[in-house]
Parts: C-alpha cells; sequence; structure tokens
C-alpha cells in the first residue's frame, strides 16, 4: 500500500511539473508516463485517465487556497495579515500556475469539474469578501459594502486571468517566472491605494515596493 501511495503522488507532482512547464493541452499520460519510465498500464493503475489527475492537482490547489483565505480568530486584522495573504497567494498561483493558464479548457472538458470550480469560486469571493470587511474592521481600509463588493470581484479577476495574460504577451507558459507572477498580486494591492486609511499608509508602500515588476519586464520575451 505504501508503495502505491508513493507511486501516486510521484505521478501526481511528475504531472504538475509537465503541466506548468509545456502547458496541459500539450501533456498526455503517455508523456507523463514516459517521464516517470513507468508503463502507461501502470499510470492508468492509479488514475483512470488525464481528468482524474487534474482532478486531484484542483483539490491540493482548493486545499491551500482554502486554508489561506481565512479571518484570524480572536483579534483584528493587520497589516502583516495583509502581506501574509498576498504571498501566499503568490505561492499558490505559482505552484498551479498551468490552471490559471488552462481554466476555461479544463473546465470545458471536465463538467464535474466545472461544477466543483463554481462552488470553489464562490467561496473564495464569500471568504475575501469577509477579509476585506476584516480590513476595514480595523481601520486599515475605508470602505463601504459596495466598495468592498466591486474590490473583491476585481481582485479575484486579476487572479485568476494574470497567468492568461502574461502567456498571451509573452507566448511561452514555461517562460513565467516567479516575479512575473509577483507583479499580480502587485496589480491586487493597487486595487486598494484608493482606500487605504492614512496610519496604514508607510506599512502598505513596503509591500508596494517589495511586489512592484517593472511593465518592460513582463512584456519582454
Amino acid at each position: 500500500m505504501a508503495a502505491q501511495i508513493k507511486t501516486r503522488e510521484r505521478i501526481v507532482q511528475a504531472s504538475l511539473e509537465l503541466f506548468n512547464a509545456q502547458g496541459e493541452r500539450n501533456v498526455t499520460t503517455n508523456h507523463i508516463a514516459a517521464h516517470l519510465s513507468m508503463s502507461p498500464g501502470n499510470l492508468y493503475y492509479h488514475f483512470r485517465n488525464k481528468q482524474a489527475i487534474i482532478a486531484e492537482l484542483f483539490t491540493q490547489y482548493e486545499t491551500r487556497v482554502d486554508a489561506v483565505l481565512r479571518v484570524p480568530e480572536g483579534r483584528a486584522m493587520t497589516v502583516e495579515d495583509k502581506t501574509f495573504y498576498l504571498e501566499a497567494l503568490l505561492a499558490a498561483m505559482w505552484q498551479f500556475r498551468f490552471m490559471h493558464r488552462d481554466l476555461e479548457h479544463l473546465l470545458e472538458a471536465d463538467p464535474e469539474l466545472a461544477a466543483h470550480y463554481r462552488h470553489f469560486s464562490q467561496r473564495c469571493l464569500s471568504h475575501a469578501t469577509a477579509i476585506y470587511q476584516g480590513f476595514v474592521d480595523a481601520g486599515i481600509l475605508r470602505m463601504t459594502a459596495a466598495q468592498i463588493e466591486a474590490l473583491t470581484l476585481n481582485s479575484w479577476i486579476i487572479m485568476t486571468s494574470w497567468v492568461r495574460f502574461l502567456c498571451t504577451t509573452r507566448g511561452d507558459p514555461g517562460d513565467l517566472s516567479e516575479e512575473q507572477l509577483r507583479r499580480g498580486i502587485y496589480q491586487i494591492l493597487a486595487l486598494e491605494g484608493g482606500y487605504l486609511a492614512l496610519e496604514a499608509q508607510a506599512a502598505v508602500e513596503a509591500l508596494y515596493r517589495k511586489l512592484y515588476v517593472p511593465l518592460e519586464q513582463l512584456l519582454q520575451g
């Protein structure tokens, strides 16, 4: 049993590496099996098809994001929480970047995954709304309920489309860097600029400087 679990984990990890480097559409189960020096039959023993591997990877991604998007219990939010959220989301985007690049194709190919993703996105929007409200309650942001809703939606749109933006402007999914994804997180932070409380501006400015990547660096091939 332990050997089976280990093989299953190797398949998942290899698939993630290949999907990230080459794009999910360009990788077949035969490619994955060859990369691992195993027979296709051995791979199919653990996963019936590529969609099953993708579903496993999505579950890992979903679990990771769900663990991040939580309001801390028993205390007020701080600017340090903002750093945590942004850096944790950046790490998740980088680790599962193929999913952001090929999202529409993945959901069209698997109706069950599409239904799962809809619930996931609704949950993320709900949690993000609560987080922004927490920053308002802590006096870090000054926003109305309507502004929180708009900021939540805009942040979600940037987060889920940033990798595709980079790929369409640069062309090669395997050529992306974590630094280029960092600029996407900066874009989310920049949306909040007009709502920052005066007393939080100095700390958030430090975050701006940490996350900023020049536009010409994003677009150069």
